[in-house]
């Protein structure tokens, strides 16, 4: 099931609407607190407190940039690229940096990157694109790839359908649940990484389906 978010198939008014609807999901559903301990999790395991990151799918990054300042509070710096393959769909101004390419050929060097870093991106990929993207995001990062998706379950399946009320935009009502028909388990994504060649793999299942993986570059 293909979504409409994905091929930009609405109205510019109805696709503005899906995107709020996706800070709403991120903020009260577990997207910004997945990341955020992601993030602390490589500051302790690096002893670093300054990233340089590249978010791929970033939508009009309102996740990282909310997360950027929730951290710098507490003296982590990032210093955040945004990228979409929509031009569309990201920020027309702000203070970070942005592009439009595909996740999947990223136009950077290897290890350009301290972090890469996707949220809700990997389940729009079938398992071989997920693998193509696990290596990309590999090649470009210098220490780890940060992974925040969500997870399949019947019940998650429900609770989509469930909050279709809700939802501002009738993109998010046909997105939410074909997001879920095609998200993976913790242990497909936790493999998909091995095989693209991370030296570890760390996952942990979080708040309402939401899995953090965190991927390590071979050194």
């Amino acid at each position: 099931m293909r979504e409409l978010l994905d091929q930009d198939l609405g109205t510019s008014a109805e696709i503005a609407a899906s995107l709020r609807d996706l800070r709403w999901f991120n903020r009260w559903f577990g997207g910004l607190s997945t990341t955020r301990r992601m993030l602390e999790s490589v500051t302790r395991l690096t002893g670093r407190t300054r990233f340089t990151l590249l978010e791929v799918a970033s939508g009009d990054g309102y996740l990282m940039h909310t997360i950027a300042g929730q951290l710098g509070r507490d003296g982590i710096q990032l210093d955040v690229t945004l990228l979409d393959r929509q031009p569309s769909h990201l920020p027309a101004n702000g203070a970070m940096a942005k592009v439009s390419a595909d996740a999947l050929r990223l136009p950077f060097r290897e290890s350009a990157f301290d972090l890469v870093s996707c949220s809700l991106f990997l389940h729009h990929l079938a398992l071989e694109q997920a693998r193509e993207f696990a290596r990309e995001a590999l090649r470009v990062c210098r220490i780890a790839v940060l992974v925040h998706d969500l997870i399949r379950h019947p019940l998650h399946l429900a609770l989509a359908y469930a909050g279709a009320p809700l939802y501002r935009s009738r993109i998010t009502r046909h997105d939410a649940p074909a997001s879920v028909w095609q998200a993976y388990t913790v242990p497909e994504v936790t493999n998909c990484f091995r095989e693209a060649g991370a030296a570890e793999v760390s996952a942990t299942e979080q708040f309402l389906y939401r899995m953090g993986v965190v991927a390590q570059k071979p050194k």
